[in-house]
């Protein structure tokens, strides 16, 4: 038997998942139903009877969306603590680049975050209505959601049943580091052509923004988050951990650094997530002013406090990494 199942941050970890994923069968059964069945237009038994388990299934999307959001910190934690039994990890990149599912487990677990939280906001615009106009879009995001989620799922038992505690796996140096003098960075960029792309895309994020231009809005968000997480990974963070051989995303999580990667990769998320949504939302019809201004905002304190430390960190040493 493999000795992570041992482990109590494991178990109960897995045991949260299997426990959504019945929830998330519950909701699927439930939409499937209300986009057979649904007619607003009538006043039939049956139509009541639907109306009333939509409440339902908006009451287990967000406790999805809420438990999800707390068991994906918990995951980070979970795999952070693994390192201490994995040969060879240092942090949670070690262990989660221990086989080939982790990373996919990771972005899945971002994408069914991101897709709860797009039903969530979707469906407060539509109880605003009487007539539930986007009803069936927020049901087809339940939908996509619910098979991310039975993804998920599937990667959580392979991830932790294909880790083997006996070989040694790669710490965040070599996995993130200069291998055989191997550039890294995307695209054939070098840092200063990194950092100068870093603050040209945020630039045109916000006056994409600001000007309402959706597909370069959209555009930006998807080359800006990309360009932000090898900036932070290979040069803003070198300053978090004041060493410039140190490179890793996973690291600013932990408490020597202050937990600065939860506010940092956090503003970045939401930042990007935000202003998607306000494409999608524009292009259903509602115009979310807030979600713009939101992106902006977040968007604007991830690029600061990555300056941020930059600029102290020169102002201390005079010198830049």
């Amino acid at each position: 038997m493999n000795p992570l199942f041992l482990n109590n941050q494991v178990i109960v970890y897995l045991f949260s998942e299997a426990a959504l994923l019945a929830l998330t069968i519950l909701l699927f059964a439930k939409i499937v139903k209300f986009l057979w069945f649904w007619d607003f237009r009538s006043y039939s038994n049956r139509q009541l009877k639907l109306e009333k388990e939509a409440y339902l299934a908006m009451t287990i999307a967000t406790l999805l969306f809420t438990l999800k959001s707390v068991l994906l910190i918990f995951f980070v934690h979970t795999i952070d603590k693994l390192s201490l039994i994995i040969p060879g990890a240092m942090c949670a990149a070690g262990v989660i680049s221990a086989n080939s599912y982790g990373m996919d487990l990771l972005f899945i677990k971002l994408t069914v975050i991101f897709t709860l939280l797009l039903f969530l906001i979707a469906n407060s615009y539509d109880l605003q209505a009487k007539t539930y106009p986007l009803f069936r879009f927020k049901s087809w995001v339940l939908i996509i959601a619910s098979g991310l989620i039975f993804i998920e799922f599937f990667l959580d038992i392979s991830y932790f049943t294909h880790i083997d505690t006996s070989t040694p796996v790669s710490c965040c140096s070599a996995l993130f580091g200069n291998l055989e003098g191997a550039n890294p960075l995307p695209f054939g960029l070098d840092i200063t052509k990194l950092l100068l792309l870093f603050y040209m895309l945020y630039l045109g994020t916000i006056i994409a923004l600001t000007l309402e231009t959706k597909t370069i809005t959209l555009l930006t968000l998807l080359l800006f988050g990309v360009i932000a997480y090898y900036g932070v990974v290979y040069f803003f963070g070198t300053y978090i951990y004041e060493l410039p051989t140190h490179k890793c995303p996973f690291c600013m999580l932990q408490r020597e650094y202050y937990y600065v990667g939860y506010l940092l990769w956090g503003s970045l998320f939401f930042g990007l997530f935000f202003g998607v949504i306000w494409v999608i939302m524009s292009q259903v019809g509602y115009n979310i002013t807030k979600a713009k201004w939101a992106s902006m905002l977040l968007l604007t304190l991830f690029v600061a406090l990555c300056s941020l430390y930059v600029a102290i960190y020169y102002s201390k040493n005079g010198v830049l990494l």
